[in-house]
């Protein structure tokens, strides 16, 4: 027997309802009173079923559940710590089972406050160098405010300054080293790995401090951008500039744009573009982009005219960039990031910044021009065809044959025919040729064969397997089972339900408790940042819910590869969850209208009658919910 149903068997409803000071009179087979959870006490709207162990408010508050959430609502606790509570009450040992905390955490710990203890060093200095400070108001643009909210500093010239100041207050030489603020010549001496910069802090997407990224003052001194190196606490490829900040916003808007520079970063946020980041200056990578993908699938990057990435796409879209690691430069590796887009279904899009102008200019010049940038940022695919083709002969035939070679491999890699077809048309058509004879080109060249497509790219161009949910349960167990599988559609369907003003799916939507539960643990998982949504369900997962589960994944291995299709079919079993709930809920107010009539309570049955109606507009949303969903798959 799961925990909570063993539970529900040991706690009476009526005694826990009554100890919570609600005054419960028998009617029948079941209990009313006035609801706890409102000031409106007129009519007694709070009804109790001791068969089935639920309740419900059909008053102000129209709100109802097990015991589970009477807990959680009368004391405003969430569904683990109710959960604990009951059972204790019962005596019912609840499994835990949590996850391991990494064993370097204590030893990490010492670094990060090193770290900031730099940071106030750097600070400290800041405010004593009064042509750096100029330079950050001036010529970036930057405000007091900022300036503190980001933290930056300055590292004063000379060889030990950081070394003396933190001996002196304690911290040995190798600490310094551990943390990156110190570097080491080839005899073994070590001095201040940061000299004469402006410092900028950087931080892990939980707020962390990681490490620092320096810039010149001086524009003779290289390299411009200076990382603290790789340390124990600080891995460039798995770091994003700014992100502690911009969470919120990136889901807000459900999009991220990726930037070059980390004053570019700090400038948009000034000018109230919060959604955008940075990375440690080098090609963007998978662990970068997975780290994007828990907030939103839908990147922009936003290259500057000149840079590298840029040039790569002239030099011949290697699908191999190792050697694009040059600090201040943001990698566009074409190749990679398609693979990345079709492996973790992401919408990756290019925006091109105007007239040899950084991010941070853009803003200054004309605050209101950056949205429309994002907002018209392209496909990879179709930058790569318009950088390849841009100030070029586009009436010579040898141009056209090279403009489609380096094109044409990249439209192959696709893992999607129809965008492949969609690109080839595309291409012809500003080519001014035709398809077959773009399909010549291809053929003539050595990467031209298309390899058999492997199971996995077989299975996404398949047609999407139906899953059959005929009954209640079976849709609940299919719309717990998806969110399981991929819990970041979660914030897609709360999106969409709200688009069609419906309220965001909370665990009440189901009946089982076990998908309660289960559903408590998803929407845990999406609200925290420090671990991935589905390992952190699996590692919170009580022993109870472990069977369970494995027969979710089993069931949803097939699903639409099509994510919003997906999504779509998340949305129609939440509303054929819904109409089962309502139809249950206007079967029990009929009852109770009927009840009360009997009594001659009019008072009662009118209020009966007014909930009543409320429900029945509520279907009317569903139905028209229903009709728009429709009309779309008519489209």
């Amino acid at each position: 027997m799961p925990v909570t149903d063993e539970i529900k068997s040991r706690i009476d409803i009526v005694d826990l309802v009554s100890e919570a000071g609600v005054k419960l009179r028998k009617t029948g087979k079941n209990y009313t009173g006035f609801c706890p959870f409102h000031a409106n006490k007129r009519t007694p709207a709070f009804v109790v079923w001791p068969e089935t162990g639920t309740w419900r408010c059909f008053g102000e508050c129209n709100e109802g559940g097990d015991i589970f959430k009477f807990v959680m609502k009368k004391e405003g606790i969430d569904f683990k710590e109710a959960l604990q509570k009951l059972a204790e009450r019962a005596g019912v040992e609840v499994p835990t089972y949590q996850p391991e905390k990494p064993e370097q955490k204590e030893a990490y710990d010492h670094l990060r406050k090193l770290l900031e203890d730099a940071l106030i060093f750097y600070r400290s200095h800041l405010r004593n160098t009064p042509d750096v400070l100029t330079y950050l108001h001036e010529k970036r643009k930057l405000t007091d405010a900022t300036i503190e909210a980001f933290g930056l500093g300055y590292a004063p010239q000379g060889f030990d300054n950081a070394l003396k100041h933190f001996t002196q207050r304690g911290y040995a030489e190798q600490d310094l080293f551990d943390a990156g603020l110190l570097s080491e010549n080839e005899s073994g001496k070590r001095f201040d790995r940061f000299r004469h910069r402006i410092m900028i802090p950087i931080r892990n997407e939980k707020g962390d401090m990681a490490g620092f990224g320096a810039r010149i003052v001086d524009p003779n001194d290289i390299p411009k951008f200076l990382n603290s190196p790789e340390t124990p606490i600080f891995s460039k490829g798995r770091l994003l500039y700014g992100l502690d900040r911009a969470r919120k916003p990136i889901r807000t808007a459900d999009q991220a744009v990726i930037v070059e520079g980390y004053l570019d970063v700090i400038a948009l946020h000034q000018a109230g573009y919060e959604n955008v980041v940075s990375p440690m200056g080098t090609a963007l990578t998978e662990d970068q982009l997975r780290l994007l993908k828990r907030f939103t699938r839908r990147i922009v990057l936003a290259l500057d005219p000149d840079t590298a990435g840029q040039k790569a796409v002239l030099r011949g879209l290697d699908a191999a960039r190792a050697a694009m690691d040059h600090e201040g430069e943001l990698g566009f590796d074409a190749r990679g990031l398609l693979r990345n887009e079709a492996r973790l279904q992401a919408d990756l899009r290019v925006a091109t910044m105007p007239d040899n102008l950084d991010p941070d200019e853009i803003v200054a010049r004309d605050k209101e021009e950056w949205p429309r940038l994002i907002e018209n940022a392209k496909p990879i695919v179709t930058h790569v065809m318009e950088t390849v083709a841009s100030g070029r002969d586009l009436k010579d035939p040898k141009t056209k044959n090279q403009i489609a070679s380096q094109v044409l491999p990249l439209i192959e890699d696709l893992p999607n025919a129809m965008e492949r077809d969609t690109y080839r048309q595309q291409l012809a058509r500003m080519l001014r040729v035709s398809e077959s004879a773009l399909i010549g080109t291809q053929a003539q060249g050595p990467r031209a064969r298309r390899q058999r497509p492997t199971r996995r790219e077989t299975v996404r161009e398949s047609t999407p397997v139906a899953v059959a949910v005929p009954s209640s349960q079976k849709v609940e167990a299919y719309l717990i089972g998806v969110l399981f599988r991929r819990p970041e559609l979660l914030y897609r369907l709360d999106r969409k339900l709200g688009q069609y003003g419906l309220t965001t799916l909370s665990a009440q939507d189901f009946e089982y408790t076990d998908y309660q539960m289960l559903f408590g643990l998803i929407r845990e998982a999406v609200e925290q940042d420090q671990t991935e949504h589905h390992e952190f369900v699996v590692e919170a997962l009580p022993e109870s819910l472990r069977g369970l589960s494995r027969e979710l994944l089993a069931q949803t291995e097939k699903l639409d590869p099509v994510e919003e299709k997906l999504v779509e079919d998340l949305l129609r079993s939440v509303k054929r969850i819904r109409f089962d709930a309502l139809n249950q809920m206007l079967t029990q107010y009929r009852f109770l209208q009927q009840e009360a009539q009997d009594k001659g309570d009019k008072n009662t049955v009118v209020l009966y009658q007014k909930e009543e109606v409320k429900l029945m507009q509520m279907k009317r949303v569903l139905d028209e919910l229903n009709h728009k969903m429709s009309l779309k798959r008519l489209e």
